[in-house]
């Protein structure tokens, strides 16, 4: 999934995303509850760190796109 993609489905602007996703801006709760549910995850997953066995999460494909 892009990070227009989520962005879209989350009802955020991409760069308000991907500012998220750098650490760079701090989220309310209203807004971590809608990306949950636009990748289908229960909020609580978003602060969940994966196991000693598990690889982290795939990062988000950035920047924007060539037209």
């Amino acid at each position: 999934m892009s990070q227009e993609r989520l962005a879209a489905d989350a009802g955020v602007d991409w760069a308000y995303l991907g500012g998220l996703e750098r650490q760079a801006e701090i989220p309310t709760v209203d807004l971590l509850d809608r990306v949950a549910g636009a990748l289908s995850v229960p909020l609580g997953e978003l602060f969940s760190a994966p196991g000693p066995d598990e690889a982290p999460p795939a990062s988000l494909r950035g920047g924007q796109r060539k037209g």
